[in-house]
């Protein structure tokens, strides 16, 4: 397979300077509204409508397995991640509930799930295999699979707009996926793997030497190009985590934001700007969470996040939680008076 990534659009600037006009004429102070300004302008400017508004948000949840999990990185058993898919396809898990309060859809991808769930509906089922390799032995993946993963994503989030979702957040499922996340980001940012390297799931104090010690010895065997993120994703990745990195890259090119999660959708969001640097822009950062390596994703991607709420959840729990803040910045561009509307006097 010979990966074929879309070209990116140039940033919607006519669309950002008028949402930045009208801004500076709304009924309040300029700047009053802080972030939430910017951010609307960043939104027109993606969208390239001056007046941007959503009515169709989907979280895409891609779910794998890792082979390293058998390393005992993380405090929960591999066979949690087709229970917990499982629990997506009914709705009881919170980002099936966070969803709701949000009124967006959640799309459930098997990408990668060491189970058979026979064509279940509810599942997007895209699996490329039962599971990555362990990366402490060899490499999670063959260049080909990390190709294949890209292209998931790809194609995945191509059919969601093509069914009219117009606002994107990321979410992910996969024992043990911290660690991939927390080598990719090590590798991507030039960071110490103990500088970038979380409890995750909880690990205690022996569990979290162990995993250190793991993503050392991975990254020290198959030396990954930073370079080349392709190289990265084949030799301590995920598949969800290049599945993410398609639907980053595919929603850039159609113009629709894509609101990045926590750590492992970052360390996804690392490896689509090192495919397509020209994509930064167009991400929308939800969250800082409590992995420590977070910080250095967004760091590394100059992105802000909204929100600081000490989770560590994942799922695209953070990513939904800032739809709400998206849905006020643009509703006060669209709907708040300018200053000539309501008959106010500006500013002497």
């Amino acid at each position: 397979m010979n990966l074929n990534l879309p070209s990116i659009p140039s940033f919607g600037q006519t669309a950002a300077e008028a949402a930045r006009h009208r801004q500076n004429r709304l009924t309040k102070p300029t700047g009053a509204l802080g972030r939430l300004e910017t951010l609307s302008i960043q939104l027109a400017s993606i969208t390239g409508r001056p007046r941007p508004r959503f009515k169709n948000k989907a979280v895409i949840l891609m779910a794998a397995d890792h082979g390293v999990a058998s390393e005992g990185v993380s405090a929960y058993p591999p066979e949690v991640t087709a229970q917990m898919v499982l629990n997506f396809q009914r709705g009881g898990a919170a980002i099936n509930v966070l969803a709701r309060q949000a009124g967006a859809q959640v799309s459930v991808v098997d990408i990668g799930v060491n189970y058979d769930f026979d064509n279940l509906p509810g599942i997007v089922h895209r699996k490329i295999a039962r599971g990555t390799a362990n990366l402490r032995r060899q490499p999670a993946m063959t260049h080909a699979q990390a190709e294949q993963a890209v292209q998931t994503g790809l194609e995945v989030v191509e059919d969601h707009i093509r069914e009219g979702v117009d606002l994107i957040a990321t979410g992910e499922m996969g024992i043990g996926n911290t660690t991939p996340a927390a080598a990719i980001t090590a590798v991507m940012t030039g960071k110490p793997v103990e500088a970038v390297t979380g409890r995750g799931t909880g690990l205690d104090e022996v569990g979290l030497a162990r995993k250190i010690e793991v993503i050392s010895a991975a990254i020290a065997l198959h030396r990954p190009d930073p370079t080349d993120a392709l190289d990265v994703l084949a030799k301590v990745g995920g598949f969800e985590i290049g599945g993410l990195a398609g639907v980053m890259i595919g929603a850039a090119a159609r113009r629709v934001p894509v609101v990045v999660d926590g750590f492992i959708s970052g360390a996804a969001a690392l490896i689509a700007a090192g495919l397509k640097p020209e994509i930064k822009p167009y991400l929308i950062a939800s969250h800082l969470s409590q992995e420590i390596g977070h910080r250095a994703v967004w760091e590394a991607l100059g992105l802000q996040p909204l929100l600081d709420l000490d989770l560590r959840l994942g799922e695209g729990t953070g990513a939904v939680l800032a739809f709400h803040l998206i849905e006020a910045a643009v509703r006060i561009l669209d709907e708040m008076a300018t200053f000539d509307e309501a008959g106010v006097s500006d500013r002497a």
